[in-house]
């Protein structure tokens, strides 16, 4: 990565502007909060990691439902910790930046979603997905016949070739009819 716990080089800051969609200052910004997260006796800037639970515990983050899932998601860790390195870091701001295109965003919006990673949306996942957006509790977990009923909906609105999952294609399908998505999955510096 060639940079250093205190120095971002300007060849990298040129490679991650045109490997992502940040801008110089997004990308000095996400650096300086890259290292806050950083434990300080941390020298090696390049293969540290930071741990899920402090990113889930950014302001940015904190109040995300998916934010465990959003750290699974973009983490490259080997062992699937959802730990980040200041690439993965970089990619998930970069996909949830304004400048992200739609086709973007839904992709990684979908893989959030997929929660056992099999590549489509089933009925578990939806479930998931609701409890996930409900809060997930007592109170306003709902019942199990208004789930069915709502997983129900949701399968006809949207699983295009009927075989009881929604995958990659008809999500972005229905994304593309939701004005709101794109302005709505985002994380703000």
């Amino acid at each position: 990565m060639g940079a250093s716990a205190s120095h971002l080089s300007k060849e990298k800051l040129s490679e991650y502007q045109e490997l992502t969609f940040l801008t110089k200052q997004d990308i000095l910004h996400a650096y300086r909060l890259f290292k806050q997260l950083l434990s300080d006796d941390l020298i090696d800037f390049q293969t540290t990691r930071v741990p899920k639970e402090s990113i889930c515990e950014m302001p940015e983050l904190k109040a995300n439902p998916f934010r465990e899932r959003i750290c699974l998601v973009f983490s490259t860790a080997h062992e699937k910790d959802g730990s980040m390195s200041f690439e993965d870091f970089l990619d998930m701001l970069s996909v949830f930046s304004d400048s992200a295109t739609p086709e973007i965003k839904s992709h990684y919006a979908f893989r959030i979603f997929d929660f056992d990673d099999d590549g489509t949306l089933d009925r578990e996942d939806l479930k998931k997905l609701v409890n996930c957006l409900t809060g997930g509790t007592a109170d306003t977990q709902l019942t199990e016949s208004e789930m069915n009923q709502l997983i129900n909906n949701i399968l006809e609105e949207s699983d295009i070739d009927k075989d009881g999952t929604v995958n990659l294609s008809e999500f972005q399908h229905v994304i593309s009819r939701s004005p709101d998505f794109v302005s709505s999955f985002k994380i703000v510096l």
